[in-house]
């Protein structure tokens, strides 16, 4: 699967409740004890640097690799995305961050979908879902294809709009493959059964309290433009901005049109009249 540039952000490990560790990437610093909490999809870390950099020119951002990824250690027991949207919640509560808010790209976006209706200590002040997956459309041509059987090149002519950014896969050195490969068979796990998608959280959504934007790639083929539009009408207090010129990535492939519209979601939803 595709990657940006990779980052020089500090990483640490830090260990969470129940024994369990999470590497993080920092970018900024910690002055004011709020955030943001960027999650990568099944791509891989690598493809939330730049917008993770980007953000962190006005805000402390945590890039999180999912217990599994990148060689990291994942527990036999740690296996589906509510795990992950816990451990997460807990990450904010060892931080000690508020008012958060959580941008997932992919299967990033539902983590974060699923950290919303968890999140009994109110951490998460706003969400963000850059071409998110993990709810099940009605209409059949509006579903999010499984790309489990799929050439890698295959998914990467589905997942960008310009031939610019999708990788050289026959480049690739025999490690990158097998990293690849493994960072796949951990997507699988946390996917579970139906491996994009719960099927029961659509209809839980609504509970979700905060304010959501939603942005979406207009030529993804992985998670077509009419299921983004289905994923933000869930939500009670949600915003829809479509991307031209961008696919599945919107944050990799129209990285400055990305950034305007959480800007412009931050101005006038989240802290209107801010002057920050």
């Amino acid at each position: 699967m595709p990657t940006s540039a990779t980052s020089s952000a500090p990483t640490r490990t830090v260990a969470l409740p129940g024994g369990l560790t999470v590497t993080i990437q920092e970018f900024g610093e910690n002055t004011e004890g709020t955030g943001v909490l960027v999650l990568h999809g099944g791509a891989g870390p690598r493809t939330v640097a730049g917008i993770s950099a980007a953000l962190s020119e006005h805000v402390y951002v945590v890039a999180p690799i999912h217990p599994g990824f990148d060689g990291t250690p994942r527990p036999d027991r740690f296996d589906t995305v509510a795990d992950l949207a816990i451990a997460y919640l807990d990450l904010l509560d060892t931080l000690d961050l508020k008012d958060v808010m959580v941008i997932g790209n992919s299967v990033g976006g539902w983590i974060a979908a699923e950290m919303a209706l968890r999140d009994n200590q109110g951490r998460i002040g706003a969400l963000t879902l850059l071409n998110a997956v993990g709810i099940h459309a009605h209409m059949v041509e509006n579903r999010v294809v499984d790309p489990r059987n799929m050439a890698p090149a295959d998914i990467s002519q589905l997942s960008f709009a310009k031939a610019e950014f999708r990788p050289d896969f026959a480049s690739f050195t025999d490690e990158q493959r097998a990293a690849g490969a493994a960072n796949q068979k951990t997507l699988a796990v946390y996917g579970g059964e139906h491996f994009t998608y719960d099927p029961k959280l659509r209809a839980r959504l609504h509970r979700v309290t905060v304010p959501v934007l939603v942005i979406w790639g207009e030529e993804d083929g992985i998670a077509p433009l009419k299921y983004g539009r289905g994923y933000a009408d869930s939500f009670p207090n949600s915003r829809f901005v479509p991307i031209a010129d961008a696919a599945h990535f919107p944050q990799i492939e129209q990285l400055g049109a990305t950034l305007g519209a959480i800007g412009d979601f931050v101005d006038t939803v989240v802290k209107p009249g801010s002057t920050d």
